[in-house]
């Protein structure tokens, strides 16, 4: 479903039709008579949505088939008094000692062999049949009774889906969700190459589950197993729900996680939800704007629609090895820039201090005695801001001219087999990030496979699994007139993660006239220098060969004692009415930048603004007939940007500005109409 049919549905308009700020809310954990006061606090502080019921099944369900949904219908309507909408979480990520104790095959196992005991959350198995008929049962009663609550206008399943068990009936379900994908044990040996160490299997109950590393083709399928399985967990939900769930209450799931790199597919677990929704924290240290800005820009990326923010941290966590609060105005800086980047909601977890239990020492709005932590103030301002500019940002979105593209399979198979420990996915990617922000303002990072005819230039920092489908795809975009840009350990692989019999790019040798020679992970900087200007190269880099008169050499490794002494880092071809270019090399980040403006130039990618002072981030969020644009001060002193045009300055009262002052941590949220 693309994003402008998923925004027209009821459920999607819902979500996305205004700026939201809320926070995550137990009334079960609290005496009745306090919850006034607490959504009067709330109230306040411009808050307009709480999460509930997320951990609450034994509150819910308190014995089997004894059920109490009444507090918190009470507790709804108590909200809908102070103008507070509601997401009800089903309660299925903490099973209830009851089930656990009566039903302990439900229990997940670890790779090491033990079942998990009651006293934590996630202790459940996600294969369980068992374990989802009483998901299903708890969560087709949630939405038969609040599924038209008026006052409810979506739902979260579970909350961050984690663990995988190793349980002997999880190891029959990938087994035959093996025998299911490949047909005969013939084929899977091909697929996997088992006559390596004599790993051929003649049946399909020899082969293993666990959490060792092995052969790369079966670790990659388990993977997508634990995707699945993931997937069909999720579903068994949505599924109980949709029949009683109003059109307009969305259906969605929190995706917790600061990295790229996780356990299953977010592209697959986000397809059949109505809208994306992540938990950015950042835990020890600072905010960093631009892994913040990329990671945001990939949630927006997996439905390719704005996004929630369904948790973030009020200030410091607990969790961290260093729980660091941060600094007066992050925090608000910290929400503007989701909002920028695509976030049309912002809610933090948690509202108020629990009592006991592992967190504790986490941040929340208002401490166990019920009044308002000094963090209170920052929020109620975000609240305030937001309400002022919701109606200005409503139906915009971020837009972009250029795409970082990536693929879950390209990352587990680089995961896997690193080369060098310093190969960090993240870090690369950012590499490329950091220069396209900077220069553009707004970057899309996408599943590979999707429509990419609207960009003018894609980037694929480690597309390091290229099937034939998938290279077709890529060709077609530069055939009609696209500009692809690889980086190393692109195409090395296959869709069973074996080599490709190619070599680099793998089936897309023939677009760029050339090949990877080698690859090689270093242990010292090397020289490379090129038209574009002279540098280093560190942790991995690639020789390359030119095949077509076509193709060109942008860059060569200095003379060293190594083997890459000398050979091309870079090449480019033109093809049909586009070009590719191939980068062997993580590039320091002077000659990184100097690259990424040539491939933009080369693109005829024109830059949104001026050159911006330093720490001054700019997002844009576009409409059909304006523009927003938000300018975040990220840096310890004032700042003064000069806009192009003169632009309404929303937080100011609407007033035409072409000057804006930015205190640290400043915001300025700003519109131009009829931009396109």
């Amino acid at each position: 479903m693309s994003a402008d049919t998923a925004r027209a549905t009821p459920a999607t308009a819902t979500a996305l039709g205004r700026l939201w700020m809320g926070a995550a809310w137990y009334p079960e954990q609290w005496p009745e008579q306090r919850w006034d006061k607490d959504l009067a606090l709330m109230q306040a502080a411009g808050v307009n949505v709480v999460r509930v019921g997320e951990f609450a099944w034994s509150s819910l369900e308190p014995a089997e088939g004894k059920y109490d949904f009444d507090w918190l219908a009470r507790a709804i309507r108590l909200a809908q008094k102070h103008h507070i909408f509601v997401v009800i979480g089903t309660p299925t990520d903490a099973p209830p000692a009851w089930l656990t104790s009566k039903y302990p095959q439900v229990l997940r196992v670890d790779g090491d062999g033990r079942r998990a005991e009651h006293g934590n959350r996630r202790q459940f198995s996600y294969s369980s049949s068992l374990y989802r008929k009483f998901c299903r049962d708890i969560a087709s009663r949630l939405a038969q009774r609040f599924g038209h609550d008026p006052d409810v206008i979506g739902w979260q399943i579970d909350n961050e889906y984690s663990d995988e068990s190793f349980d002997p009936d999880t190891r029959k379900m990938f087994q035959d969700w093996l025998q299911q994908r490949y047909k005969t044990l013939d084929a899977l040996n091909t697929a996997w190459t088992t006559t390596y160490w004599s790993q051929t299997y003649t049946a399909w109950n020899q082969i293993p589950l666990n959490d060792k590393s092995g052969n790369p083709g079966w670790m990659l399928d388990h993977k997508r197993f634990v995707t699945a399985t993931w997937v069909s967990y999720q579903q068994n939900q949505i599924d109980a729900m949709r029949p009683y769930v109003n059109p307009r209450q969305f259906i969605t799931t929190n995706i917790g996680g600061l990295g790229l790199s996780d356990n299953w597919d977010h592209y697959a677990i986000t397809r059949p939800l109505d809208i994306a929704a992540w938990d950015p924290y950042v835990g020890e240290g600072h905010l960093d704007f631009y892994r913040h800005g990329a990671v945001s820009d990939y949630v927006r990326g997996w439905k390719r629609q704005d996004f929630w923010v369904m948790e973030t941290q009020p200030g410091f966590v607990n969790w961290a090895p260093v729980n660091n609060a941060l600094y007066k105005g992050e925090v608000r800086a910290m929400a503007w820039e989701s909002v920028g980047h695509g976030a049309d909601a912002v809610l933090y977890w948690q509202w108020r201090s629990a009592l006991n239990g592992q967190e504790q020492y986490h941040g929340a709005l208002v401490g166990p005695d019920g009044e308002p932590l000094p963090l209170y103030s920052e929020v109620a301002q975000i609240g305030r801001e937001f309400e002022t500019a919701s109606a200005a940002i409503a139906g915009t979105t971020p837009q972009s001219d250029i795409a970082i593209i990536t693929t879950y399979d390209s990352r587990w198979a680089i995961d896997f087999q690193p080369h060098n420990k310093l190969y960090d996915q993240l870090a690369v990617l950012l590499d490329y990030y950091r220069p396209l922000d900077d220069l553009t303002h707004s970057v899309d990072v996408v599943n590979a496979y999707a429509p990419l005819d609207r960009y003018k230039v894609v980037f694929a920092p480690s597309l390091n699994v290229i099937p034939a489908d998938l290279a077709q795809h890529l060709a077609d975009y530069v055939r009609h007139g696209g500009h692809l840009v690889l980086g190393p350990r692109s195409g090395m692989k296959d869709q069973f993660n074996r080599l490709n019999i190619q070599r680099q790019p793998g089936p897309l040798v023939g677009v760029l006239g050339g090949r990877v020679e080698q690859f090689y992970a270093l242990d010292q900087p090397l020289a490379v220098s090129g038209s574009i200007g002279s540098g280093t190269a560190s942790i991995l880099g690639e020789t390359l060969s030119v095949q077509s008169p076509s193709a060109k050499i942008l860059l060569k490794y200095g003379k060293n004692r190594t083997w890459l002494s000398g050979e091309p880092a870079a090449i480019t071809n033109s093809y049909g009415k586009g070009s590719i270019t191939y980068l062997g090399a993580l590039l320091d980040p002077a000659l990184m930048r100097r690259f990424i403006v040539q491939e933009l130039h080369d693109a005829h990618v024109a830059a949104l603004f001026p050159p911006l002072p330093s720490d001054v981030e700019l997002m844009r969020r576009v409409g059909k007939s304006h523009a927003i644009f938000i300018l975040i001060n990220h840096g310890p002193g004032n700042r003064v940007v000069r806009l192009p045009v003169v632009m309404h300055d929303i937080l100011r009262g609407g007033r035409d500005v072409r000057t804006v002052h930015l205190a640290t941590q400043g915001v300025a949220v700003l519109e131009e109409s009829n931009a396109h």
